[in-house]
């Protein structure tokens, strides 16, 4: 099934009532994604109540100087691991006030893909200051704008999910 964009809208909306609700503020760290969260997003007037930005870090290098993501585990693990979606989410607590962070680094294609990695991996991390923070990693079908589509729409879903929003 394809993820529409008025799906993500949706979500997102949803998402910005919870967060509201709970009195929280929401930060990003983009890397396949390419900053396609945070325009979903702000797409929604009055998002910048919960939502205080994405950081879009699709080079290692802007992983590493914009969110601090260590260059040994960059190189030991690669871009596309849950170890790097960890320190994304770390560097995001570090340099912002947000309550709950996401990040994302995968491969979404047509190449780049290997064996042990293929395209449509995608690694996702999202949790609350303080308290536990989750790394998965999800495969996902279909062209590069599908695989980032689904990326987005589970980014939403486990923040829903984590929060415990209707």
């Amino acid at each position: 099934m394809n993820t529409t964009e008025q799906e993500l809208k949706d979500l997102a909306e949803q998402l910005g009532e919870c967060m509201k609700a709970h009195g929280m503020k929401l930060a990003a760290a983009e890397s396949c994604t390419g900053g396609w969260l945070a325009k979903i997003i702000t797409d929604i007037p009055g998002s910048s109540a919960w939502f205080t930005g994405s950081v879009v870090c699709y080079s290692n290098e802007s992983k590493h100087s914009l969110l601090g993501v260590n260059e040994s585990v960059l190189n030991d693990f690669g871009a596309v691991s849950g170890e790097v979606v960890l320190e994304m989410a770390d560097g995001l607590f570090s340099h912002t006030n947000a309550d709950v962070v996401v990040s994302v680094s995968g491969i979404a294609g047509p190449d780049g893909g290997t064996k042990d990695k293929p395209v449509g991996l995608v690694w996702l991390s999202w949790g609350k200051r303080g308290e536990s923070v989750y790394a998965t990693p999800f495969n996902f079908d279909g062209n590069r704008e599908s695989v980032r589509k689904q990326s987005i729409k589970q980014m939403l879903n486990n923040v829903l999910d984590l929060l415990v929003c209707d």
